[in-house]
């Protein structure tokens, strides 16, 4: 289970949420509210009992900083999935649950997620990872909501769609969207496409589902995470 000290920590662990499917993983700890703030963004370390891996695309371990899928394995991490030998043959290995979080370890040993890893798209060689993009996308006052997805191009080999709801009584156009990445992102990261919708979809859950997005705008699904470029 998941230890919050006080209230202050509560921001610093919203991000175990993207852990589905499992109990929580990782904990903030053991230095509470200092960790908390030095540590801002952490999901943490690893809760006693719990083994957590950080896997390369070739099946390496990740070293510090480098980017992998979080795998988890211990008792409070589910066996499989009931009459589903097919998801348990592509989530598990050797009892490992394959999260699908993009995620590094600094060197003190704490935990970032970055994304999710399916989500993840390469343009141009390079892994470019939606929820950052979003976040500075999430900057423009005049945005409600957005979410972004790779698409296939020619050049490039994908490039990212931004698909994005504008607040009520606010505005704001594709160049003004384009001006606040490129001052605010690497050019590769930059969205290359800009979509308006009405809201984005959800699923049960209240989370934005992007397999529907995808389908709505006739993008196929994202490549297979084996293909990613290690970083």
């Amino acid at each position: 289970s998941l230890i919050i000290h006080d209230a202050e920590l509560a921001e610093a662990a919203v991000s175990l949420a993207r852990l589905c499917n499992i109990d929580p993983s990782l904990l903030l700890g053991p230095g509470g509210r200092e960790d908390a703030r030095r540590k801002a963004g952490s999901s943490g370390k690893p809760v006693l009992h719990t083994e957590v891996r950080i896997v390369k695309p070739d099946g390496s371990e990740a070293g510090v900083g480098e980017l992998g899928e979080l795998w988890v394995r211990g008792p409070n991490v589910t066996p499989g999935y009931w009459n589903r030998p097919d998801a348990n043959q592509s989530s598990f290995t050797d009892g490992w649950l394959h999260t699908g979080d993009a995620t590094r370890i600094d060197e003190e040993g704490f935990y970032y997620i970055v994304d999710r890893w399916k989500d993840m798209y390469i343009s141009g060689g390079e892994n470019v990872y939606p929820a950052e993009v979003e976040n500075v996308l999430h900057q423009l006052a005049a945005i409600a909501e957005a979410a972004v997805i790779g698409v296939p191009h020619e050049q490039w080999g994908e490039v990212g769609m931004a698909i994005v709801a504008v607040k009520s009584g606010h505005a704001v156009n594709e160049a003004e969207i384009h001006a606040h990445c490129a001052a605010n992102l690497a050019r590769f990261k930059c969205p290359r496409l800009i979509r308006f919708v009405d809201a984005l979809p959800r699923n049960a859950t209240g989370k934005i589902h992007k397999p529907t997005l995808r389908g709505e705008f006739g993008v196929p699904a994202p490549i297979d995470s084996a293909k990613a470029k290690a970083s």
